[in-house]
């Protein structure tokens, strides 16, 4: 079981990489061409609209909600769960269908609801709302992809799934080169929202959820499921339903920090939205690459034990699953911490105008890292909860949550100037995730009982006690070099501080690991172990 885990979490954490890899590469490409302006935050906002009409009326439901109702249609039905899963494709499909129709008869109220309706220096709702007509076709594709993405990883079939948005990145890379070579720019002028750059930046996006979508056919061919429409009503479709209803009411009220969040970083600075959608998606990075690998593999098998009423196999793949993130992810939020405005250089520095906003950037990045691990403790919660069919709580947790950080949201712009507002939003959203992650493991405690929740105090304390002094010795390592580096561009010695950053918190916190005997760690390195030892010429041969 634990081999298996670790091969299909490995697995996906290698496809993770090259996605967020090409995907930082999409971003850089995105705020290279764009620069981090009011065209930049009108295309963000509108490229968000897609997804969260989506994720309020199917999405959350699909990724978390639908796969234990799958695996468990596959383990009571006689025909493993397949007129069930042909059922929930049909009604989805249409669902997705009228959505897509709905969202794109309301872009303009739409974009409204997020940046207000009047044009200023800091918000474009006219150009917004030219995006979002070319952008809002998405909503069907998502939720396709989503959709097989639940029936083969219900399936034990997570290849597909975690490839399909690497495909989408080459797309938009290729799409925003060809943007790049045309002449002329984006007009921001209501009365001349057109033109042929418009119309491929925003139907190129498109392009690529088309892409990602129709990745996944083949697999599906290969698991051995066909697809054929089947209407009627199945009994358990009521349940989803129920379920569905509570994630719609998650979905909703994250929406309303959106909002907030939206609506006070347009207000402060036209660059606001483009800094803050940028820093998240950092922010995500690390947990997209480990996390989602993880936990992804974890769902089939905490929604089977669930099933099943083993509720303590679900509590130690919950402590399993705590204890992995911490050694993961407590590292790299304090690298990120200590080394966030080199990271927003490096990666987005490229042009030299694009230099102060890259660097603000990054010190938002900083300002809001140490709410990384409690981001990936939320998510892994969550899952619990929808492993045991339960979708109630989440949705109060996401009102717990949401109620913390929107009164700090708009404290933000009554304590800071307000090139920082941004700065204070991004810490405001992190703080909502540490209050998150205590409410959800007092509640998880009320279900199942005892949770290991000292044990997983103990290695976060001896995770972050090794991180930081890593982080201490990297920082000083980094200043010792300021005169050899005086002469490099900013660029360049962002990469090489990086450099010198990574290399020596890497060796100081695993060797910190190593003496504070974290036991999250020595799977790892017997995993190095082997691949050293395979490296080595056996006794009597030669090289």
């Amino acid at each position: 079981m634990e081999q298996s885990l670790g091969r299909s979490s490995s697995l996906m954490a290698v496809a993770s990489l090259v996605s967020r890899l090409t995907g930082f590469l999409r971003q850089v490409a995105v705020v290279t061409v764009l620069t981090l302006g009011v065209v930049n935050s009108s295309y963000t906002v509108a490229n968000t609209l897609p997804v969260i009409v989506y994720e309020l009326l199917l999405g959350g439901v699909l990724t978390s909600v639908m796969v234990p109702l799958l695996v468990r249609s596959q383990t009571e039905d006689s025909d493993g769960g397949e007129a069930y899963t042909r059922r929930l494709l049909t009604l989805a499909g249409v669902a997705l269908l009228l959505a897509t129709a709905v969202a794109m008869l309301a872009a303009p109220l739409l974009t409204t609801l997020y940046l207000g309706g009047e044009t200023t220096s800091t918000a474009n709702p006219a150009l917004a709302t030219a995006f979002a007509y070319l952008l809002l076709p998405q909503i069907f594709f998502f939720g396709i992809g989503a959709l097989l993405g639940a029936v083969l990883n219900s399936r034990g079939a997570f290849g597909a799934f975690a490839w399909a948005p690497v495909l989408n990145n080459f797309v938009v890379l290729a799409i925003l080169a060809l943007y790049a070579l045309m002449p002329g720019e984006i007009s921001l002028d209501p009365q001349h929202m057109s033109g042929a750059k418009l119309l491929v930046l925003g139907l190129g996006t498109t392009l690529g959820i088309v892409v990602q979508a129709g990745s996944m056919l083949p697999a599906m061919r290969r698991s051995g499921f066909r697809y054929r429409p089947l209407w009627g009503w199945d009994p358990r479709l009521t349940q989803a339903g129920g379920l569905a209803l509570w994630m719609v009411a998650y979905v909703l009220i994250g929406q309303a920090g959106y909002i907030a969040t939206t609506r006070v970083a347009s207000a402060a600075d036209g660059g606001a939205i483009a800094i803050y959608a940028n820093a998240w998606l950092l922010l995500q990075v690390p947990f997209g690459v480990l996390g989602v690998s993880l936990l992804t593999a974890l769902m089939p098998r905490m929604s089977r034990a669930a099933a099943e009423g083993r509720n303590a196999e679900v509590v130690a793949d919950l402590s399993l699953g705590s204890r992995l993130l911490t050694v993961f992810l407590v590292p790299i939020s304090v690298l990120l911490t200590v080394f966030g405005p080199q990271v927003g250089i490096a990666l987005f520095g490229l042009r030299a105008a694009n230099l102060d906003g890259a660097a603000q950037l990054g010190t938002a990045l900083a300002v809001s890292a140490f709410g990384l691990l409690p981001y990936g403790l939320t998510m892994l919660q969550l899952r619990v909860f929808y492993a045991l069919t339960d979708s109630r709580t989440p949705t109060l947790i996401q009102l717990f949550t949401v109620a913390i950080k929107i009164p700090l949201l708009l404290l933000a712009p009554v304590l800071l100037p307000p090139g920082e507002v941004v700065l204070g939003l991004t810490a405001a959203n992190s703080m909502s995730f540490v209050a998150g992650a205590v409410v959800g493991q007092v509640m998880l405690r009320r279900r199942l009982g005892r949770v290991p929740t000292r044990q997983m105090l103990a290695s976060i304390g001896r995770a972050l006690l090794a991180s930081v002094a890593a982080g201490l010795l990297a920082y000083g390592a980094v200043a010792l070099l300021d005169g050899p580096l005086a002469g490099l561009s900013p660029l360049a010695r962002a990469w090489t501080e990086l450099a010198v950053a990574v290399v020596v918190m890497t060796l100081v916190t695993l060797a910190g690991m190593k003496l504070l005997k974290v036991p999250e760690l020595d799977p790892a390195l017997r995993r190095l172990e082997r691949l050293i030892d395979r490296r080595k010429p056996r006794r009597g041969t030669t090289r």
